[in-house]
């Protein structure tokens, strides 16, 4: 298995629930949320997830396997889409 720490994986969190016997998909979708917040936007979020389905995608019966797997398709590098900035101004 990869190093704890990672480019993808920064804090070790998908390394770590990947290492949890017994975790549920909600557990990992928890998880996930962490990592996809902790992430800067300095490189592709999509990527990051290609990489780590790569290093860790053998073990399919993982719920955080199918988490990952969920999120390939609608993750996107994320952009603000309100608030005050996005108003008109005179």
């Amino acid at each position: 298995m990869k190093p704890k720490h990672s480019v993808d994986d920064p804090k070790g969190l998908i390394f770590e629930a990947y290492r949890m016997e017994g975790i549920t998909k909600p557990e990992c979708r928890t998880i996930f949320l962490d990592w996809a917040l902790s992430l800067d936007e300095a490189r592709d979020t999509r990527s990051r997830l290609r990489n780590l389905l790569k290093t860790y995608g053998a073990d399919t019966a993982h719920p955080m396997t199918e988490v990952l797997s969920e999120g390939l398709p609608v993750m996107a590098t994320p952009h603000r889409r309100g608030g005050w900035r996005s108003r008109e101004r005179d």
